[in-house]
């Protein structure tokens, strides 16, 4: 699975690496969780970076803690459950990360790991996003447009997202059974664009060749940490 993950590459390297805008301020995140809003791009508006919750809530739920449970979305069943099958064909989004963290028993304890390339370069992990509307709330001729969203000056309206999630590769193997589904930059355009067949050739485990994986503080378990210490390396105990 993909539980948490980092976010703190540079403003301008992350506009240049995505050809994407961020706008307004952003603060470089080390213990990016469930819950919170997360910058993302999505199919209908590439060229631009906006924040969605964690946590995808389907639009058909009673109530936006549909999305607790709805972090990630496996690739073999994505196009199946109810929860995910709308959003998988017709609203993809690139999460974008410089790393991941995974949690190993060891020694009584959970101790967490993180996973990123060695020169820590940013990536994409596919996602899927999803708009939900209370039932009092008007739906407007905008929705789903391209674009600024209304949805974090409307309580009423919370546009969320999940992380696609995969068989894991030679490194993250050792830690957990799923991982992220990592994208190739060039897949990145077919992922938000293409039809749900070229996606769906897209959810395999990124190769292990390129990957780190070391052991950082069990401060990372506390979502209410993130500083640049989180991703030190630390001897495994």
């Amino acid at each position: 699975m993909c539980g948490r993950y980092t976010l703190f590459s540079p403003t301008e390297e992350l506009e240049a690496r995505f050809d994407a805008e961020f706008r307004g301020a952003r603060t470089p995140r080390y213990n990016c969780a469930p819950g919170q809003s997360l910058p993302v791009i999505r199919n209908d508006a590439p060229d631009t970076f906006q924040q969605l919750k964690w946590g995808l809530v389907p639009s058909w739920a009673d109530d936006e803690r549909a999305g607790n449970d709805r972090i990630n979305a496996r690739a073999e069943t994505i196009d199946e459950k109810s929860s995910f099958a709308e959003a998988y064909e017709r609203r993809r989004c690139l999460v974008p990360a410089d790393g991941f963290y995974e949690w190993v028993q060891q020694n009584g304890g959970k101790q967490p790991y993180r996973v990123a390339f060695a020169d820590d370069r940013p990536f994409a992990m596919a996602g899927i996003w999803e708009r939900w509307e209370s039932e009092h709330t008007q739906t407007g001729l905008g929705d789903f447009g391209g674009g600024d969203s209304d949805a974090d000056a409307n309580p009423d309206v919370v546009e969320s997202f999940a992380v696609v999630t995969t068989d894991p590769n030679d490194v993250v193997a050792d830690l957990h059974h799923r991982m992220a589904v990592v994208l190739d930059p060039e897949e990145e355009s077919t992922w938000l664009q293409g039809s749900t067949e070229e996606a769906a050739r897209l959810l395999d485990p990124y190769p292990g060749e390129a990957w780190d994986a070391y052991p950082v503080s069990t401060r990372v378990n506390s979502p209410g940490n993130d500083d640049p210490s989180l991703i030190d390396p630390i001897e495994a105990e």
